[in-house]
């Protein structure tokens, strides 16, 4: 035989009843219809197998069962109440610790100013920026690991919520050659280039190399890289030595200075990172802001 659970509902009803003495009163006092009120309590005395009051025409008589019972009804709605108590600093976010993902080069470019713009508005909560390549940071908010993240488009959004995109940073070919550098350059002409380029680990998964091959096969030729590292830290100081040419954001060449001691145009077509909020779908999202 199933069981059906006693719910909180019911002994919140029960006493409520205890309190004011008829069905009509708590009922009223719960904002509900009588009938609702009174299915509850009879269940409740189906599920413990007693009767918890003798009705009247005048009042609701107490039994032993029910005296019983009322202190563990208190204790019980108590606890539930000093649980749900215990997230309200998630919640409201007075309290707790969030886990942030962010693409891999944010470091660079936005930790500072989102940190600071963050604390400045939740002082009271703990705060893990974690930076890497937005296909982890897609995966990892997907599995809960954090509550959201900011990454580069496209990604896989099985399971998320894409916000719109909140900027967008154009990635520049950059060379020690400024003859190079005399007209945007066509993606056939890059192909022919020695190329240099970041996110080996993630290779054509990475959002940008996506974009670049789908370029480069529009164009009808394929990419194939002299060298692939890890940090576009690492391509830009390559590139200084002239090993080769790299890809990477205009953005993140000037917050690394490399566009004092290096040169860059644009790609023709131009491409564009695009980045986004993302979250997990349905899941509640505490903090979102666009960083400054």
């Amino acid at each position: 035989m199933t069981i059906t659970p006693i719910t909180l509902q019911q002994f919140s009803y029960f006493l409520a009843a205890v309190e004011h003495g008829s069905l009509s009163a708590a009922a009223e006092a719960n904002y509900i219809a009588q009938p609702s009120l009174s299915e509850q309590i009879r269940r409740l005395e189906q599920q413990l197998g007693v009767t918890l009051f003798i009705r009247t025409n005048r009042k609701l008589i107490i039994t032993d069962a029910a005296r019983m019972l009322i202190p563990h009804a208190q204790r019980t709605l108590a606890a539930a109440e000093e649980a749900a108590a215990a997230v309200n600093p998630i919640r409201h976010l007075t309290g707790g610790t969030i886990a942030f993902g962010t693409f891999s080069s944010a470091h660079h470019l936005i930790h500072a100013d989102l940190a600071t713009n963050f604390h400045t508005l939740h002082p009271g909560v703990h705060l893990r920026l974690i930076g890497g390549n937005s296909v982890q940071i897609a995966d990892a908010v997907r599995e809960g690991q954090f509550e959201a993240g900011l990454v580069a488009l496209p990604v896989d959004d099985r399971g998320l919520e894409v916000g719109p995109v909140e900027w967008a940073a154009e990635a520049v070919y950059i060379t020690r050659d400024p003859a190079r550098t005399r007209k945007p350059l066509p993606v056939h002409e890059v192909a022919n280039a020695k190329l240099i380029l970041p996110e080996t680990r993630w290779g054509d998964m990475d959002p940008t190399r996506r974009q670049l091959v789908a370029l480069a096969q529009n164009a009808g030729v394929t990419l194939d890289p002299i060298v692939e590292v890890e940090s576009a830290s690492v391509a830009l100081e390559l590139t200084r030595r002239g090993v080769g040419d790299t890809i990477i954001s205009l953005a993140l060449a000037q917050a690394l200075g490399s566009t004092k001691t290096l040169h860059w145009t644009s790609l023709a077509p131009r491409l564009y990172e695009t980045f986004a909020f993302i979250a997990r779908r349905y899941a509640n999202l505490s903090h979102r802001r666009r960083p400054s």
